[in-house]
């Protein structure tokens, strides 16, 4: 198996060396896509030496993942949020699983960069949470075999719960693989805007979005931590 890594981006200058230098081993088994959103810091001239391919295109992150599978080669698709670190062994676990049964999809567990009791629990309830119901969240790094991804058209374009959309879909096809594996995910969101408010926001979000919310409208209260 091949791989592509692909990492949607719209103005991650203070981070993206970070994320994309811990990713350099990793580049003589796969390569590294930045599909940027038209970012208007130096995001793209800080990972140009460090990627394979930068893609653009308007922002938003169905949009950007899209376009950078477009320009992917792998067999394996990849989507890693600048603000995430795979697992150690990332590739080799994800070849291993995919290779001995039918699934062909799948993520990772999932930590947040926090010592906070209350963001260990919500980890945890966020791993639990997929197993039962089979759904991802793009904090869990979704991976997708090339040919099922373009298949079922994409990410589908949302605004926002792109990365649950796609799940419903994947999940046609087959369960999805849950590794044990853990990605580091930034606590940023939930230490900026409040652990208990974000808990809810998130939940209320969701709850909306199956209800048949407007996902722009969703993006929206998201941006604005309400």
């Amino acid at each position: 198996m091949t791989f592509s890594i692909i990492i949607p981006t719209l103005n991650e200058a203070d981070g993206i060396t970070t994320c994309l230098l811990a990713l350099q081993p990793l580049r003589i088994h796969c390569e590294i896509i930045l599909a940027d959103g038209g970012s208007t810091d130096t995001t793209r001239s800080k990972a140009l030496a460090l990627v394979d391919k930068i893609t653009l295109s308007a922002p938003g992150r169905a949009t950007q993942m899209n376009n950078g599978a477009a320009h992917a080669k792998g067999d394996i698709l990849i989507f890693l949020h600048a603000d995430t670190q795979l697992p150690e062994h990332a590739l080799d676990s994800i070849q291993r699983h995919l290779a001995t049964g039918n699934a062909s999809w799948g993520r990772f567990d999932i930590r947040l960069d926090s010592p906070h009791i209350l963001l260990k629990i919500v980890a945890t309830l966020i791993n639990w949470r997929s197993r039962f119901t089979g759904i991802a969240t793009g904090d869990q790094v979704i991976f997708v075999k090339r040919t099922v991804f373009f298949n079922l058209g994409g990410y589908p374009d949302l605004a926002l719960m792109e990365d649950i959309a796609l799940c419903h879909l994947l999940k046609k096809r087959s369960p999805p693989l849950c590794l044990q594996d853990k990605v580091i995910s930034s606590a940023r969101r939930w230490q900026h805007n409040g652990i208990i408010k974000t808990i809810l926001l998130m939940w209320s979000l969701r709850l909306r979005y199956y209800l048949g919310a407007d996902p722009a409208k969703l993006a929206a209260l998201y941006r604005n931590g309400k």
